[in-house]
């Protein structure tokens, strides 16, 4: 199992390079993943009906009893058939559903492919924790595939109301989760369904577990998010919002109502829930014009339909409830794989429009009207004998509701499972006669032709409803094997015919009663004009995140007016107001004081206070920004001789980074401090900031008093040798906490992220701009405006001067350059010190962030002083040759390396689990190296070397955006300015 999990995510990454490959037949590539996946499951059959569970286990963070366990019973089996049998189909599908030009057809082809083995996790997962992370899973993944037409408002609101609605059921359904884990005493979901948590821990644990189900599964009030959500492509229509996603809240149910189906909040939640849905999904599909819309309704209706039978907590109910939810898959599945077609076919989906278009599509056609009928209950099809089975469970039900005491529920499900069957065959009339039928008035729809291969899933899927039904004997084994667990008689069997029976007359009174809702359609229809829409959630939806758009706007307004200032001054007065009511309520202090370790500290502390002071009163930014630089590099000395080369070496690295960041910032912004908004209530200002940094002294000193405990510090020389380590710092980082250090580098990719949003207008791609240097050819110099004073008046650039000296022989070629593009930039901004110092220093300088990449485990050094270093030998190039040199130096796109590096540290996390170990434990090997001396490597240094590449990714992020692009945008207006200066001279000259 978890090898099947760990080929849906490598299959999931190669997935667009393997599109760029071979186009839109990547699909069938994908396919042969689920559909092998199925074959294998097919062999478990024998062991699984025997009562027999597959089980798999990895230890994962045993301190919280949290493993990688996967458990294949009976229902879970059946799960997993659905997922990856209809799956492949539908994967297959799609190679004639796009085109090989579909913009991002690579990213679809690795979401779908990645839906499934997550979907397939889900099922299969019995810990509860593990089952969560997939649950969640299946809703970032839905979101990605309903937002596949980016360009389309209405995808992205619907992938987002769908990703909101059932975040927030996720997220109540944790609460659950943990209610029943921590009362139980185990993560395992069988165990806790074998053993039930009982009491009110267990009845507010599973109400909370319900209403992750139910918004998972488009019940009422949470089912607006599905009609929405047919913004998707069909594909994912019909995958996910039939076969598979909408399934999971249907699958918690019925693997918890074994144990948890007789708690008091059980039936109220499930049964009236359940009979709701059904019957506004029904009615609402009446109204529906678009065809597609019309089967999301259905769905909502026939998940109303799953959850009131799965959930009623009998044994005949049960087993009519997996034969059902087998039914759905198989019908509807191939209903929205058809709409498919005849949208593609017809270019609409209004029914309106269409007509005569089974006449010329009969294959389709025909396909439609065997799962529609399958959809209405009609025999012979799996439909009908799942109907029949419902019906016989209720009737039981009613009958011995005076010893179960399950009568009255009993009534109200069979109520509803009647009047929602009526609608059902209602609707699904209308879907066939608005889809294919020849309609009066109608001009017959001009269609394209289509290759007839697309059909061919839908009727794999259509005839499979047929085949089921007269082979249901054979199928009844998988599914008893699931509802034997739930009490009740296990004499009743599925069968196409049990004879003339109560069933089959309330059978025949809903094909009546649907045939005449179908002849009064007109009727009807006015009737619905009339009366407002049953529960319309989704107007209120629309109400509770406009409200929480204009509150945040109204928030975000009070506290932008008033720019930087605003946002420092409310972090600062919650700062204040926080600890030091903290501090005023302490009562343990220091029992002693110690002023100082050694005597340059307080005189390094006396200069650091001085250059802050200092900096808070200099009117000249570039002064401000080295006196704060000051406090920085005191902070180094201070970490220097208290015996931390690490930290020291760390922070000057970082220090000078921010310096030179502050330094391009600061290009764009006027130099003196508030020359265009003068500073408000100085002194005010003052207090504030002297009162914080009292408190933060304050704070200090009580923390310096406050251990009680010995420190742990003490123990981590021999963590750091037994992790092949004499650096405690960095094996800190990579190894002991190398969770804390992947989160880190992860908020570096958004700062990354977030500072490039702020500089690029329109977007951005690749790397540097660079210079043209192919043979034969001559540099391609972007022109620098000079000044017109230095040229007589005329505007003349590097590039100009260069193409000169190529025209009157070879003086470019063969002049000596000390950097590549330092000609791109004007006389006035270029410094031969610089580019002599730069040209000697930076391939040293990359060599040493290297060899402190590699020695960092034992030395100081490691991926984050590594990767700052190389950092700064970029930043230096930079300086010195502009933004073209810049793309010469590192010819990459940052976000490569951020990428890269984050799925490198990521990955060494999830290889130990391949081994059999826990997450980011450590493999090691050594090895003695001739005047290297002793190298020793293993998977934190892989570890490491991810860290190395998304510093020097954030710091070429930075260097592109603040830098090469300020760079192009005040050329640029300069240009534009120097024109219009030349214009408006030349109109002087004429007047």
């Amino acid at each position: 199992m978890i090898l099947s999990l760990v080929l849906f995510g490598a299959l999931s990454l190669v997935a667009p390079l393997l599109t760029r490959l071979v186009g839109r037949r990547v699909f069938l590539v994908l396919a042969l993943l689920p559909a092998a996946v199925f074959v294998v499951l097919l062999t478990l059959l024998p062991d699984v009906i025997d009562g027999s569970a597959v089980v798999e286990s990895v230890d994962w963070i045993p301190a919280l009893d949290i493993a990688l366990s996967f458990r294949i019973d009976a229902l879970a089996l059946l799960l997993a058939l659905i997922v990856t049998g209809v799956g492949a189909l539908v994967l297959v599908y799609c190679t004639w559903y796009f085109s090989d030009d579909e913009p991002s057809l690579g990213r679809f082809a690795a979401l779908l492919l990645a839906f499934a083995g997550v979907m397939l996790g889900l099922v299969t997962a019995d810990d509860v924790y593990i089952l969560f992370t997939f649950w969640e899973a299946t809703s970032v993944l839905s979101y990605l595939l309903i937002g596949h037409y980016t360009g389309r408002k209405e995808s992205r609101g619907a992938a987002l109301q769908a990703l909101t609605v059932t975040t927030f059921g996720g997220l109540a359904m944790l609460v659950g989760l943990v209610l029943l884990s921590v009362e139980g005493g185990t993560t395992s979901l069988s165990a806790l369904v074998e053993n039930p948590v009982l009491g009110p821990a267990g009845e507010w644990g599973i109400a909370l577990v319900l209403i992750g189900a139910i918004s998972k599964s488009a019940l009422v009030p949470f089912h607006f998010w599905l009609p929405a959500a047919m913004a998707a492509p069909t594909p994912v229509s019909a995958y996910l919002h039939a076969a598979a996603m909408v399934k999971a809240g249907v699958y918690l149910i019925a693997r918890l109502a074994p144990g948890y189906a007789d708690l008091e909040v059980w039936h109220p939640i499930v049964v009236i829930l359940g009979a709701t849905t059904m019957l506004v999904g029904g009615w609402r599909a009446l109204r529906q014009y678009d065809i597609k819309l019309l089967l999301a309704y259905g769905t909502v209706s026939q998940l109303g339909f799953l959850v009131l039978v799965t959930g009623f907590g009998t044994r005949d109910a049960a087993l009519a409830g997996v034969a059902l939810l087998l039914a759905h898959a198989l019908f509807k599945a191939a209903l929205f794989l058809v709409v498919g077609i005849v949208d593609h076919a017809a270019g609409t989906r209004d029914w309106r429009k269409l007509s005569g278009v089974g006449r010329r599509m009969p294959v389709v056609a025909t396909v439609a009207v065997l799962a529609a009928a399958s959809m209405a209950g009609l025999p012979p099809l799996i439909g009908f004998v799942a109907k029949e089975t419902v019906f016989t469970a209720y009737l039981e039900a009613t009958s011995a509701g005076a010893t179960t005491g399950l009568a009255g529920w009993a009534w109200l499900a069979l109520i509803a499972a009647f009047l929602g069957s009526v609608l059902t065959v209602a609707y699904s009339v209308r879907f066939i006669w608005g889809a294919f039928w020849s309609k009066p008035g109608v001009e017959p729809t001009p269609l394209h032709r289509e290759s007839p291969l697309i059909a061919v899933a839908p009727a794999v899927l259509s005839v499979a409803s047929l085949v089921a039904a007269f082979g249901i004997a054979a199928i009844e084994p998988l599914l008893a094997a699931y509802a034997d667990e739930l009490p009740g008689p296990l004499d009743y069997h599925l069968a196409l015919w049990h004879g003339f029976e109560t069933a089959l007359a309330l059978s025949l009174a809903v094909y009546v009663l649907g045939a005449l809702l179908v002849w009064g359609r007109a009727r009807v229809a006015r009737m619905q004009a009339s009366v407002p829409q049953l529960v319309d959630s989704g107007r209120g939806y629309l109400r509770v995140v406009s409200a929480v758009d204009r509150f945040a706007a109204a928030i975000t307004t009070a506290i932008q007016k008033r720019g930087l200032p605003g946002y420092v001054a409310v972090i600062v007065l919650v700062f204040i107001g926080g600890l030091g009511a903290s501090a005023i309520a302490n009562t343990v202090w220091p029992g002693s004081i110690r002023l100082w370790d050694y005597p340059a500290q307080p005189f390094l502390a006396l200069v650091m206070a001085v250059a802050a002071i200092a900096a808070t009163f200099v009117q000249q930014r570039m002064s401000a920004v080295l006196l704060v630089g000051i406090t920085g590099y005191g902070l180094v000395l201070l970490f220097g001789m208290s015996g931390a080369p690490d930290l020291a070496l760390t922070q000057a690295l970082i220090e000078t980074v921010t310096v030179v960041v502050f330094v391009l910032v600061l290009r764009r912004l006027p130099k003196r401090i508030g020359q265009r908004n003068p500073p408000v209530h100085p002194v005010l200002r003052g207090i504030v900031g002297g009162v914080a940094g009292l408190v933060m002294a304050v704070i200090g000193f009580i923390a310096l008093g406050a251990r009680i405990q010995p420190t742990i510090s003490e123990g981590l020389p021999a963590l750091a040798l037994e992790a092949h380590g004499k650096n405690i710092v960095n094996v800190i980082l990579v190894d002991i906490r190398a969770w804390d250090t992947l989160g880190e580098i992860s908020v570096l990719v958004a700062v990354a992220t977030g500072v490039a949003s702020l500089i690029f207008v329109s977007g951005r791609t690749g790397g540097a701009p660079r210079l043209d240097n192919g043979p034969g050819r001559r540099d391609r110099l972007r022109p620098v405006p000079e000044p017109a004073s230095s040229i007589g008046g005329a505007r003349r650039s590097v590039a100009d001067t260069a193409g000169e000296e190529h025209a009157s022989g070879e003086a470019s070629d063969t002049r000596q350059t000390w950097l590549l593009a330092g000609r791109t930039l004007s006389p006035r901004r270029r410094s031969i010190l610089i580019e002599v110092l730069v040209r000697l220093l930076f391939h040293p300088a990359i060599i040493v962030s290297v060899y402190l990449l590699f020695v960092g485990h034992n030395q100081p050094g490691g991926g984050f002083a590594g990767g700052l270093l190389a950092g700064i030998a970029l930043v230096a190039r930079y300086l010195a040759g502009g933004r073209y040199e810049l793309g010469e130096a590192a010819p990459i796109d940052a976000g490569r390396l951020l990428g890269t590096g984050l799925l490198l540290a990521a990955g060494t996390a999830a290889s130990s689990l391949v081994f059999g170990l826990t997450v980011f434990e450590s493999t090691w090997f050594e090895l003695d190296v001739p005047v290297l001396g002793t190298l020793s490597a293993g998977t934190s240094t892989l570890f490491d070397i991810g860290v190395y590449l998304v510093v020097v990714g954030l710091v070429l992020d930075i260097l592109r955006a603040l830098g090469a692009e300020v760079d192009r945008q005040q050329e640029e207006a300069d240009e534009a300015s120097a024109e219009s200066g030349a214009d408006a001279s030349a109109e002087g000259v004429r007047a």
